[in-house]
């Protein structure tokens, strides 16, 4: 929209019904060409505009309508042929075209040409319009100046389709892709392909479903250990036909890298509204979510959010700020493996033409720098976006359209000088198991501390399936680890990076001691509260029987009294997660209702971490969605 602002401009101020004074045949032609546009036969269109053109060469209609065609669809050497004949042949057409000439040469990278003619003919009255053209020619002259010594490849036939392809991301063994493609230009499906090891990619595949549905997937994000697969679906309405948008965001898990991925599921009401939400970014540690959405409170258009994963559920978002957000339209967040670099894709910062590629540094929690454009030959006069960088930080995939029509996108992949890289990194995995029956042990929550600092810097949890872990660290720095799950002793441990491990990440395993195998304690199971599938809500029965079983106990002194929520293991953990929470608040709040001290009351969402029945039937299920009270004396 943002290319086609000013020549539309230029077409209104020229009048392009002005054929009165001129021949019937220009007009005829005019008419024809414009048919053959909007039945997408473009190079017939191009030709009878031609036509009209030579029957009338003083017309500006036929010479605005044409250089209009050919700018959108990047055919801006063309444009500027017109719009320069235009400017010889036409009644004061050096000031009737002067405008999406300009615009046109900044496109081609003459920008020094673009300069002279705002310089001689630039208005008072379009100042605004003719100060920002300027301001860009000189931003694209600079940067052809000093353009950047890489050069962006496709990624191939294996991959690029003569459809649009966008939104690249990979696993941490950089050994899969997934992305976007728009089948027929219609359908948005997510495609995978493994990497060749003879060079390059095998031939992608459609993902099936899940994830894939007759609706719109996009903009799939891959979480850094490859368990999480976040994304955008269309056309997703709630039962009450408001509560969620059209664009929402979606998420689904695998226990496994090569297990099946769940049926996914919408994000809650904290995330999704009614406004636009789409290309998720998670955080190396799942704990920040960088979206995009167009909701109440931002900038302009389309703004990034942040929203963080906080006590078990996501917390409202927070507008990205100023560095980031722009009046324009800010898309495709990646925040990097080092959580300080993110990157983006903006139509509202200054830029080359279209949509350009930029990079923001993380200030404090909530603020970022300002943006900084990725530069030629990355970013050129087409359109680039939905960035993704390989671990390492020295390369990024993207997509383009400077290839082929306007909006037909391919990935390429470029390298990344080093005043564009994010921090260095290296990776810990391991798992974590009980110590004494070897046996793995999922939902475990670690907390990893800068040991110089004190600081935590993340916090994760061993995976559902085989309770393994991955996390991204900065180089050179002291960690200590603090491991947590029901049931065990706390474990703290220290560790440091020396060197990087980045394809050969440092392996730590932790093992956990049971807590009955140290000193006993007496703790008493009071009540335990069952619960319907995703429901949080106590019945007055439940109530009643959380009344009664703490009813003995209201008036002794020096008692801790634990409300543990767990659930099933449907939906994805973290989901689950967030689900527990609210249910141990919601018991919690009645504890504090029957005047119980908040410091005697220690409530915890477990999500799947402690299951006592197979989950193989309902009634299992059933089971396992519970809240225990817990009294310790």
């Amino acid at each position: 929209m943002r290319l086609q602002a000013v020549l539309l401009l230029g077409c209104l101020l020229l009048g392009c019904s002005a054929f009165g004074q001129h021949t019937r045949k220009a007009s005829r032609f005019y008419n024809k060409a414009q048919k053959s546009w909007s039945h997408y036969q473009k190079n017939d269109a191009y030709e009878k505009m031609r036509r009209s053109i030579s029957k009338a060469p003083h017309a500006p209609a036929g010479y605005s309508q044409l250089g209009e065609w050919y700018f959108t669809q990047h055919k801006f050497p063309q444009a500027v042929q017109v719009f320069n004949e235009a400017s010889e042949k036409c009644p004061r057409g050096r000031q009737l075209f002067a405008l999406p000439l300009a615009k046109s040469l900044i496109y081609c990278g003459s920008a020094d040409s673009a300069l002279r003619v705002i310089g001689t003919y630039s208005t008072v009255k379009d100042s605004a319009i003719w100060n920002k053209l300027a301001r860009q020619a000189n931003f694209v002259r600079q940067g052809m100046m000093h353009m950047l010594p890489v050069t962006p490849v496709s990624l191939g036939t294996m991959i690029n389709s003569p459809y649009p392809d966008l939104f690249p991301s990979m696993t941490v063994d950089t050994e899969t892709i997934y992305f976007t493609r728009r089948v027929k230009n219609v359908d948005e499906d997510f495609f995978v392909a493994k990497h060749d090891p003879c060079e390059g990619w095998l031939s992608a595949d459609n993902m099936g479903a899940p994830p894939n549905t007759i609706n719109n997937e996009s903009a799939q994000f891959i979480s850094a250990d490859g368990h999480y697969l976040f994304f955008s679906r269309s056309d997703n309405r709630s039962d009450n036909g408001w509560a969620e948008g059209g664009q929402d965001l979606f998420m689904a898990y695998r226990i496994g890298v090569d297990s099946d991925w769940t049926v996914p599921q919408p994000f809650g009401a904290t995330i999704n509204t009614p406004s636009y939400e789409g290309m998720p970014s998670l955080s190396p540690d799942n704990r920040q979510l960088f979206f995009v959405s167009d909701c109440l409170g931002g900038y302009g258009g389309l703004d990034i959010w942040v929203s963080n994963f906080e006590n078990g559920l996501w917390q409202l978002p927070v507008n990205a700020g100023p560095g980031v957000n722009t009046a324009g339209d800010e898309t495709a967040p990646y925040i990097s493996l080092d959580s300080k670099t993110l990157f983006f894709t903006s139509n509202g910062h200054p830029g080359f033409g279209g949509t350009d590629i930029y990079m923001s540094k993380r200030v404090n929690d909530t603020s970022w720098s300002k943006a900084t454009n990725l530069g030629y030959p990355i970013n050129t006069a087409f359109n680039e976006q939905s960035e993704w960088i390989v671990k390492n930080g020295h390369r990024m995939l993207f997509a383009s359209d400077r290839q082929g029509p306007a909006g037909n996108f391919d990935l390429y992949e470029t390298e990344l000088p080093f005043t564009l890289q994010p921090a260095e990194i290296s990776f810990v995995e391991g798992y974590v198991y009980d110590s004494l029956t070897r046996e793995r042990l999922n939902s475990a929550n670690m907390f990893i501390i800068n040991a110089d600092r004190g600081d935590t810097v993340y916090q994760v949890m061993s995976n559902r399936g085989d309770a393994s872990y991955l996390i991204p660290l900065s180089m050179k720095t002291n960690y200590a680890i603090h491991a947590a799950r029901i049931g065990y002793s706390e474990i703290r441990d220290t560790f440091s990076f020396d060197k990087p491990y980045v394809y050969h990440p440092l392996v730590h395993n932790i093992s956990m001691l049971p807590v009955d195998y140290v000193k006993p304690i007496f703790d008493s199971l009071l009540a335990t509260i069952h619960f319907n599938i995703n429901k949080v809500d106590l019945s007055d029965s439940d109530k009643m029987v959380i009344t009664r079983a703490l009813d003995p106990f209201l008036l002794d002194k020096g008692v801790i009294y634990y409300v543990n929520a767990f659930t099933d293991n449907t939906g994805t953990p973290m989901i689950n997660q967030e689900l527990s929470t609210k249910r141990a608040n919601q018991v919690a709040k009645i504890l504090t209702d029957l005047g119980i001290d908040d410091l005697s009351i220690v409530a915890k969402g477990w999500g799947e971490a402690k299951m006592i029945a197979s989950n193989d039937d309902e009634e299992g299920q059933r089971k396992n969605r519970r809240v225990e009270i817990m009294i310790r004396r």
